[in-house]
């Protein structure tokens, strides 16, 4: 199957999901995401704000705001093809549709963080494999922001379990993430993504 006609199925079936279905598994994933000794330790994180049937994050992200964590979210610039994490400060109120119609910072609400200050992502797809390989919609904005993070930044993916495919054929620019969280397991991948395999490498280099 290409990558075409798993991202057209997996969107399917998760269009497919009723409301009742997606608040039930969005709870239990992000309960399980909780308890992970990374999101612990995080005092700044960035959450995707979720769209089309994705798993939901509001609830993550208020009680993450809570907890005393700085939580940012995604702003898309359509002109550079990037995506720029921006400061929550009153959530939802800082919030307005941007682009797609996804809910972003509206521009009086704009606080803009470094990639670099960020700990732990969650980052959406629509399909993803075991080894953490990601599927998204096609435009690779996240595999460039991720590529921006310090090495120990923690990548994770809420996903269902109907979003876990045998294989979702990545390409040499996609950014694996660490770990994914479905409602029925908790998936370590083991994946270290290309820009600290490429911090690895200059530190070998300089060590030789």
């Amino acid at each position: 199957m290409s990558k075409s006609e798993i991202r057209k199925e997996a969107l399917k079936a998760r269009l497919a999901l009723s409301p009742a279905e997606v608040r039930q598994k969005s709870a239990l994933i992000l309960k399980q995401l909780m308890t992970l000794e990374e999101y612990r330790r995080a005092a700044i994180l960035m959450a995707y704000l979720d769209c089309r049937n994705e798993v939901r994050t509001g609830e993550f992200i208020r009680q993450s705001m809570e907890q005393g964590k700085k939580v940012a979210v995604p702003v898309t610039d359509l002109n550079s093809n990037r995506l720029a994490p921006s400061l929550l400060i009153n959530y939802p109120k800082d919030l307005a549709p941007g682009a797609w119609g996804i809910l972003e910072p509206a521009p009086g609400c704009l606080r803009p963080l470094e990639p670099e200050e960020i700990e732990l992502v969650l980052v959406p797809g629509v399909a993803f494999d075991e080894r953490g390989n990601r599927l998204g919609y096609g435009g690779g904005f996240y595999d460039r922001f991720l590529l921006q993070t310090k090495v120990g930044t923690f990548h994770v993916a809420p996903a269902f379990e109907l979003q876990i495919r045998p294989q979702v054929h990545p390409g040499p620019h996609d950014c694996p993430v660490h770990c994914l969280i479905t409602e029925k397991r908790v998936i370590r991948t083991g994946s270290i993504n290309t820009f600290e395999l490429r911090q690895e490498g200059a530190g070998e280099s300089s060590m030789a």
